[in-house]
């Protein structure tokens, strides 16, 4: 956006762009995003991966790093700087959103080195041709019930249309009987998210919601504030770089060429 121009100023089109937000700062594994694999720092991965998606116009590494900027411009990715002091990565992107005229916008995490294109690209198309949703999403089914019962995992329930319920750390649905028939306990969350880009701009004005603060997630935000959120059922279960034990089964995988 031109200096003197103003947000009212900006003419918004509809493409989609791609935002990486990516941390130096991790309590597990500080610098996760430069982490090495196969040669290559972890964001570079995410940002090839997001880069090959029809329908992306454009993808773009948000940091508050130079570390992170410095590595991201080496591989010839386009970085944006960002404030330190945002609360959330819905912040971080929205001040990136603010400044671009793109009608939509993928929320990609800068942990996911082996993310798939094609779920990215079916956000993409779910947003331009379902007009009555603010935000697409996508979930996976548990099988597990370790899995259910953890709450480091997100867990959704949708209604007959796919547009998310509620989203909870604990095990929802509840089901009064030894398990499904169908062998799916529920639903994993997978946090990658295509917003429309006036909804995005609204909730990062919004205040934090009391369900919001409760569970700690971001996207009951938009529940709380009526905003209809569409998910995509998908295979993939995405692996989240967290621990160093994850970032050494990233590489293994990447190793024999394996692709998610």
């Amino acid at each position: 956006m031109h200096p003197c121009a103003s947000p009212h100023d900006i003419v918004f089109t509809a493409t989609a762009v791609a935002i990486i937000p990516a941390r130096y700062k991790s309590t597990r594994l500080p610098g996760k995003p430069l982490a090495d694999i196969a040669g290559r720092p972890m964001i570079e991965h995410v940002y090839r991966r997001v880069q090959s998606v029809p329908g992306i116009t454009r993808v773009l590494v948000a940091t508050d790093d130079e570390r992170i900027a410095s590595a991201v411009t080496a591989f010839g990715g386009e970085v944006q700087m960002t404030s330190q002091a945002h609360p959330t990565g819905m912040d971080r992107l929205a001040e990136v959103a603010s400044s671009l005229s793109d009608q939509f916008i993928v929320n990609v995490q800068g942990d996911e080195p082996l993310i798939d294109p094609t779920l990215v690209g079916s956000l993409i198309h779910t947003l331009r041709t379902t007009p009555e949703i603010d935000i697409v999403t996508a979930r996976t089914p548990i099988r597990d019930l370790e899995e259910l019962l953890n709450p480091n995992v997100v867990k959704v329930t949708i209604d007959n249309k796919a547009n998310a319920m509620y989203f909870s750390r604990a095990p929802i649905p509840y089901s009064r009987k030894d398990g499904a028939q169908s062998g799916v306990l529920g639903f994993k969350h997978i946090g990658l998210y295509g917003y429309r880009r006036e909804s995005l701009m609204q909730l990062a004005r919004s205040p934090r919601t009391p369900l919001e603060r409760l569970e700690e997630l971001e996207q009951l935000r938009a529940l709380e504030s009526d905003m209809r959120i569409r998910t995509i059922e998908t295979r993939f279960a995405g692996i989240s770089v967290d621990t160093p034990d994850d970032l050494n089964h990233v590489r293994h995988l990447v190793s024999i060429g394996v692709n998610q």
